[in-house]
């Protein structure tokens, strides 16, 4: 493991305060993440149907295939600039572009404004850019992996076709924060806190039922969704929402791969410029994306 790198990262993290407003906690959620841009991607401006979004390509990137990246950041924070560089690094690793959408945030659009965004840009994809939905993985973190089996559970309410695959990381999947890393790791959690938490369901979901699957999936029929992949950090909050979610798909004979990352903290994929288990991560999900796209490959 990379301590020292994970050190300079952790003592970056001691000093990050997320503010109280939602300017203040946008402006240092960007300032806080944001990377050097990668130095090969491609980074286009384009209009998902009224959502501005970005779509990001390296000179590997497959055409027949794109990947959708729902940011995280409680459902209140998250930018296109704070993830360009990841959403680069994964085009690299998967060989197919991404498309990153600024999706509305909460409190000035609560829930569902976000989901129905991710919505919008799956069919945008499908109905504008010709995609067939086999041709298409999505991927998300932390509140953007809520969203993304969000989107999942809703096509098939809609009775429509699922996406290739799916990969997750860190994803908030139970807004009712019965897990058991939710007190037992509190203390241990640089970026998750239960002040933050408790503003995001403020925020995001006032007033609503949190058990509602749409809001947390971890309570949702998960049957009849694409093969999954969880990446998840030991030291987060977060740790038993991942483990939870995957038995869960496991009781619902879905394809699903768990990792623990041993002493990671959550989002560390953030850092892969600058950690080598955050590089090796995306590696890694660049892989599962690969396969799953794999009926493809003779394309």
């Amino acid at each position: 493991m990379s301590q020292q790198e994970l050190n300079q990262i952790t003592t970056q993290l001691q000093d990050l305060s997320w503010g109280s407003t939602p300017t203040e906690m946008r402006a240092n959620f960007t300032m806080g993440l944001s990377m050097p841009p990668h130095p090969t991607a491609q980074v286009d401006v384009v209009d998902v149907d009224g959502i501005a979004a970005e779509l990001i390509t390296h000179p590997n990137s497959r055409s027949d295939r794109i990947v959708l990246y729902l940011h995280g950041g409680g459902f209140i924070m998250g930018s296109l600039q704070a993830y360009r560089r990841l959403a680069s690094d994964l085009a690299e690793a998967a060989g197919v572009s991404i498309l990153v959408i600024d999706y509305r945030l909460a409190p000035e659009h609560p829930y569902p404004a976000g989901l129905e965004d991710a919505l919008t840009a799956y069919h945008w994809l499908i109905n504008a850019r010709g995609f067939q939905p086999s041709q298409i993985a999505v991927s998300g973190d932390s509140a953007g992996g809520n969203l993304a089996l969000g989107l999942l559970l809703s096509l098939k309410d809609l009775g429509e076709s699922q996406p290739a695959c799916v990969s997750l990381i860190s994803p908030y999947c139970d807004q009712m924060r019965t897990g058991a890393t939710m007190v037992s790791l509190v203390e241990k959690d640089l970026m998750v806190t239960p002040p933050l938490l408790d503003t995001i369901a403020d925020w995001y979901a006032p007033g609503k039922d949190l058990r509602f699957p749409l809001l947390s999936p971890l309570y949702a029929d998960l049957s009849g969704l694409p093969p999954l992949l969880i990446h998840v950090g030991s030291v987060e909050v977060l740790l038993d929402d991942a483990l939870r979610l995957a038995r869960q798909a496991g009781l619902a004979d879905i394809q699903v791969t768990l990792k623990v990352w041993s002493d990671m903290i959550h989002c560390f994929h953030h850092f892969a410029p600058v950690l080598e288990e955050g590089r090796v991560a995306i590696s890694e999900i660049g892989a599962f994306i690969t396969t799953g796209f794999g009926v493809l490959s003779h394309g």
